[in-house]
């Protein structure tokens, strides 16, 4: 039997968006404020969320709790697989002794934390993203910056704040195309549209990061590299999300930002090295290289490869492997099917959606498709090419990096088991209701309902799923331009991506600071505000007196 989303179910929209919002303020608190440890947090908002749903929205029990473990479960995998393996494949370098050559290799080009930062959180974790997206990129870069000698919780935090930019043409392109995807909006005009937006963001991560760092002061020591970071990765973010392909912004940005650095700190250097308060001082912009050019390579080498198997996991343009991955699955039988007590027994209603609709609910283990597959099997050709690391050390490894991952583990299911009984019992909805209430201020709130998006389901591509059509319908209602509202669904959302629980709990577990989730998240929050607000007022002004920036 049916259900029918009910998004008003106290007669006042404000007071049943307030009552949806409970479980928000409940992970707010606990984790701001009270600074609980995340999968207590996690907990009592999940609990919040599936009482309101049952007791205010009506949701049958059935379908609160089917829609509960699908959440869960997609949590598990394939987010928790990401973060298993990458963390792994960094593990395994740091035990066999690799990870020193990397950092001795960094050091030589420069030992300044302010620079390996901007190289590794923004240069190289935007390459990652491009490739594979959905947390393997903070999972790696706050790992390595870990063992680099950062301290972790800034570690986690710039890694975080760092991965604003790349995040809305992550996974090559997926959020976008998914947004066109419940749109029916061409996706390349949502690409040049948040192409028009992202830049000025861009631009300024990267000083954003280094003034998290060492503050204004010192940050301006290195502002000659921070801004051919800045410019690389923003005039090519524009150039190809506008003129080349909705798939590449990211790899082409993160490639030409990593080129341009190395090229620029050949020829500059800071005239004072900066490190962290409690580390040795140095005296030298960089230290001696002691190692062959072989060796530096084959230390390189699990994350060279790791890079290339993402992307060819990813790829169903180009090369089309992925369209072979996804064929050998249906041959197996590990193909997506529908959710029991919950595949099309939700209906979705008006205003979110035109007529009556049934919310589909599937669930595959599509492993050999799956981004944390790529890097498992980077890892295992790793063993190839890492000396004196056999098989045995490796699953050895393997283990232990699960083990010390249950928290993070659990963390990471419930979150998304909030997110999935938000979704299928109306409360996302009703919340993204009370936003369109706002009228002609709308433009400035639609990239807020992103920001929300991505804050309760971890992921741009899944808030674009989530709000993408009420946009759409919202601006048709309120007379603007649909097209720029709804690509301010994913500006917005980016800014979300940092003080997501999920994103915080694979930081916390790439850096050793599981339990220690609300520090991470209080020094994320204000700058997420900040981006937010500043997204916000720019989709205003597009949307009145700089409409001609658009397509």
């Amino acid at each position: 039997m049916t259900w029918i989303q009910d998004y008003n179910p106290l007669g006042n929209i404000f007071l049943s968006a307030l009552v949806a919002s409970i479980p928000l303020f409940i992970l707010l608190y606990m984790l701001g404020i009270k600074r609980s440890k995340g999968h207590n947090a996690a907990f009592f908002g999940l609990l919040s969320a599936i009482l309101a749903a049952v007791l205010v929205f009506k949701m049958p029990v059935g379908l609160a709790a089917s829609a509960t473990l699908l959440g869960a479960l997609y949590g598990i995998f394939p987010i928790v697989w990401i973060v298993i393996t990458a963390i792994w494949v960094y593990n395994m370098t740091v035990e066999s002794g690799e990870f020193e050559i990397i950092k001795n290799s960094l050091a030589s080009i420069t030992d300044d934390r302010r620079l390996q930062a901007i190289f590794i959180a923004f240069a190289f974790g935007s390459f990652i993203e491009g490739t594979a997206g959905f947390g393997t990129p903070v999972a790696i870069t706050a790992a390595m910056l870990v063992g680099l000698g950062f301290n972790p919780v800034y570690a986690a935090g710039i890694c975080l704040v760092a991965n604003t930019a790349p995040v809305a043409f992550g996974a090559i392109g997926i959020p976008v195309v998914v947004l066109g995807q419940v749109t029916g909006i061409d996706e390349m005009i949502l690409s040049k549209i948040i192409g028009r937006q992202l830049p000025f963001l861009a631009v300024i991560v990267p000083l954003w990061v280094v003034v998290l760092m060492c503050g204004w002061k010192r940050a301006m020591e290195v502002l000659p590299a921070v801004l051919v970071a800045g410019l690389c990765f923003a005039v090519t973010q524009f150039f190809t999300s506008n003129y080349v392909s909705v798939y590449l912004p990211d790899i082409t940005s993160a490639a030409v930002t990593i080129i341009g650095l190395l090229i620029f700190l050949k020829i500059w250097k800071p005239s004072k090295v900066w490190h962290f308060p409690d580390e040795k001082p140095s005296t030298e912009g960089r230290v001696q290289l002691q190692y062959t050019g072989m060796e530096v390579l084959r230390a390189w080498a699990p994350y060279i490869i790791l890079a290339i198997l993402v992307f060819l996991w990813a790829d169903d343009k180009f090369i089309g492997f992925k369209k072979v991955l996804v064929g050998w699955e249906k041959v197996l039988g590990l193909t997506y099917l529908p959710w029991p007590g919950l595949h099309n027994l939700v209906v979705k209603a008006a205003p979110v959606v035109a007529k009556n609709t049934p919310y589909a609910a599937s669930y595959g283990v599509n492993f050999l498709s799956a981004a944390g597959t790529a890097i498992f099997f980077s890892g295992i050709l790793s063993l190839f090419i890492i000396p004196n690391y056999g098989a045995g050390k490796a699953t050895a490894c393997f283990f232990r990096t699960i083990k010390v991952m249950v928290l993070p583990i659990c963390t990471i299911a419930m979150i998304l088991g909030l997110a999935y009984i938000m979704n299928y019992s109306g409360m996302s909805s009703t919340l993204g209701l009370a936003f369109t209430a706002t009228g002609p201020a709308f433009p400035f709130f639609a990239p807020i309902l992103g920001w929300l998006g991505v804050f309760l389901t971890g992921s741009d591509t899944s808030a674009n799923a989530l709000f993408g059509s009420m946009q759409k319908t919202a601006a048709q209602q309120l007379g603007l331009d649909q097209n720029l509202i709804v690509a301010s669904n994913t500006s917005g959302g980016v800014c979300g991506k940092m003080i997501s629980p999920q994103s915080i709990s694979v930081a916390t577990a790439a850096t050793g600071l599981v339990g220690q989730e609300s520090t991470i998240f209080r020094f994320a929050l204000p700058n997420s505000i900040a981006m937010i607000i500043f997204i916000g007022i720019l989709t205003y002004l597009q949307a009145t007196v700089l409409h001609w920036m658009l397509p």
